[in-house]
């Protein structure tokens, strides 16, 4: 039995993830600004059920939520850095306000829930943190610019803090998702900016529409993606990174393919930036 904290348990893969977690006979701290909303759709009465309320913006309610989870199950295994939303719109239509709200949520409440829960898991000397991150954050596309800068910062500090925890026993796997039938572009979840220009109707634009288009059509089975959550948690082994979904898997080929390629061509100019010794 572990103790697994989620962010954003409210729906989507939070959700999934707390159901089958508690069906496999864990301890679930499912967190969300509004509680309630969780209720619903897990089983209250449990025991091994704690709600508790927490916005990832506001220290204040995640070092009580954390609190909460020791009070109540004695410790924290897994925390899963779930909360987030997205936004579609060209870099040049998305507004300042608009950035940093997913700024806000997505790395920066990532980062707030982190640093309240190292504590815990360092005293442990054991723990696992999955970071929801997305195929976004290997590759960025036209109209996902931002959502993307906020998942590549998500694939930064996954890196550098598997290089710092885990010599302290702690494992951290960022999960980059395709597109799966959650609820991700839905209104509720994804921001569109109001404002379009009429010059990226084929770039950003085009993303727009496929998003519209694609919502709850998506090809991943989440169900299926949320097990593997739970199973990548419980594994000695483990990865980094773990894309999910087929079409996830030939975007980052084809992204590292291009990338290999790319630096092969510019070798030479790359390689002929070191100081040069003359001899006396």
């Amino acid at each position: 039995m572990k103790t697994w904290f989620i962010t954003g348990a409210s729906r989507g893969f939070g959700l999934l993830v707390a159901q089958e977690a508690l069906r496999r006979g864990h301890n679930v701290v499912a967190t969300a600004r509004t509680p309630k909303s969780i209720a619903a759709t897990l089983d209250v009465e449990s025991d091994q059920l704690l709600l508790a309320s927490l916005d990832v913006t506001d220290p204040v309610s995640i070092q009580l939520a954390v609190e909460a989870a020791i009070d109540r199950f004695g410790r924290i295994d897994v925390l899963m850095n779930n909360a987030g939303h997205g936004i579609v719109g060209a870099i040049e239509e998305v507004t300042d306000v608009s950035a940093r709200s997913v700024f806000d949520v997505n790395v920066f409440g990532l980062l707030n829930v982190t640093r309240a829960v190292l504590p815990v898991m360092r005293a442990q000397r054991s723990g696992s943190i999955l970071n929801l991150s997305s195929v976004a954050g290997q590759s960025a596309a036209a109209g996902w610019g931002v959502y993307s800068a906020t998942k590549h910062a998500v694939e930064a500090i996954n890196e550098a803090l598997r290089a710092e925890a885990g010599p302290l026993g702690i494992r951290c796997t960022a999960i980059e998702p395709g597109p799966f039938r959650t609820d991700f572009l839905d209104r509720s979840s994804l921001l569109t900016e109001g404002a379009t220009i009429s010059d990226y109707d084929d770039t950003a634009g085009a993303t727009r529409r496929w998003a519209e288009d694609t919502n709850h059509a998506q090809a991943g089975d989440p169900h299926k993606a949320a097990k593997i959550m739970i199973d990548i948690a419980d594994s000695e082994n483990a990865p980094l990174r773990l894309p999910l979904g087929a079409d996830c898997v030939e975007r980052i080929e084809q992204k590292l393919a291009v990338q290999a390629a790319e630096l092969d061509k510019w070798r030479a100019v790359s390689t002929s930036t070191a100081v040069v010794h003359r001899a006396e």
